[in-house]
């Protein structure tokens, strides 16, 4: 087996069937490849959509664990993973039919630990021309939105800073990840925001110490599907505010903000920011920071008065 491709997913059967046809297409025979479909507590069609796809997809497998939290099913994907290389996709992808072969041929590089390719939005609408506007290329002919999970850089196999490969298409060493302390929490559901982390940018971020190599291939790409809700002010707002809990749990782990006297010099620093949107940013720009700010407080005053969630942030792993 060459590859592994781990899909966690929740209650979204009917786009989990799309991405399970694109892996149906790929240049690489399915032989070379197998799937591993993580259900994290559905009450839809998610098994029946994976059993529908078990002719054509012979190395399928479901696992369900209702476990909330994005980095459960991430985790144990790679437990079940017969593979040393994990390719991890959201259910949400299309992949283009060159995917998981140019994946493969990264990977040839012995220095290779992790792959990523162009993440291109599949708008179910016109977006509107704010967000075309964020869409066109940046000066070195990049296009990324991070709060839609899309980016392109190219047309061109080069190294990248790993903070450009974005979950929604990550492949890794198994060795590598497990050498990171595997990931950390993400997309946790509503009633459990205060527990989520900052997920695969924790991983990002072990690689970019150790200096260890990250492979942008295009052919390794897929299609990300953007849906109407999320072309809207309130999405980005919310994406924001997601962004400032993740920002928060990171600072707490990384300088142990809530038990020295640094707490302070957050709120100094927010201010500093709240500043600079004023004077700079347009009116949807400083509402969208304003979100930010208010999620990553919310995470700091929680962290200081439960002493669980306290514990839970500095743990030395998830795994």
């Amino acid at each position: 087996m060459i590859l592994s491709v781990i899909i966690s997913t929740r209650n979204r059967g009917e786009l989990l069937k799309a991405a399970l046809k694109s892996l149906t297409l790929q240049t690489m025979p399915c032989d070379s490849f197998e799937i591993i479909v993580v259900d994290n507590g559905s009450t839809d069609n998610t098994r029946q959509a994976v059993e529908s796809f078990q002719q054509k997809l012979r190395n399928i497998r479901y696992f369900y664990d209702s476990t909330p939290g994005l980095h459960v099913g991430r985790h144990l994907g790679m437990k079940m993973a017969k593979s040393d290389i994990l390719v991890y996709a959201d259910d949400d992808i299309e992949a283009f039919p060159t995917w998981l072969q140019a994946i493969a041929e990264s990977f040839q590089n012995q220095d290779v630990v992790l792959v990523g390719g162009k993440n291109l939005p599949k708008f179910e609408e016109e977006p509107p021309e704010w967000i075309k506007k964020m869409w066109k290329p940046d000066k070195n002919g990049h296009r990324i939105i991070s709060y839609l999970s899309v980016l392109d850089l190219g047309d061109e196999i080069k190294t990248i800073y790993p903070y450009l490969v974005f979950g929604c298409n990550f492949s890794i060493k198994r060795a590598t990840l497990l050498e990171a302390g595997g990931f950390h929490p993400d997309a946790m559901p509503q009633e459990m925001l205060r527990y989520r982390g900052d997920g695969e940018t924790h991983v990002s971020k072990f690689i970019e110490s150790m200096r260890y190599k990250t492979i942008y291939n295009p052919n390794a790409s897929v299609f990300h599907v953007v849906p109407q809700n999320r072309l809207t002010e309130a999405y980005f707002c919310k994406r924001a505010y997601l962004q400032g809990i993740s920002d928060s749990y990171a600072q707490i782990r990384n300088k142990n903000i809530i038990q020295d006297s640094a707490f302070s010099r957050i709120f100094k620093y927010l201010r500093l920011l709240r500043k600079k949107y004023s004077l700079y940013a347009n009116a949807r720009q400083r509402h969208i920071a304003n979100h930010y700010y208010q999620g990553f407080l919310m995470h700091q005053n929680s962290a200081t008065e439960d002493k669980n969630l306290y514990e839970w942030i500095i743990r030395p792993d998830y795994l």
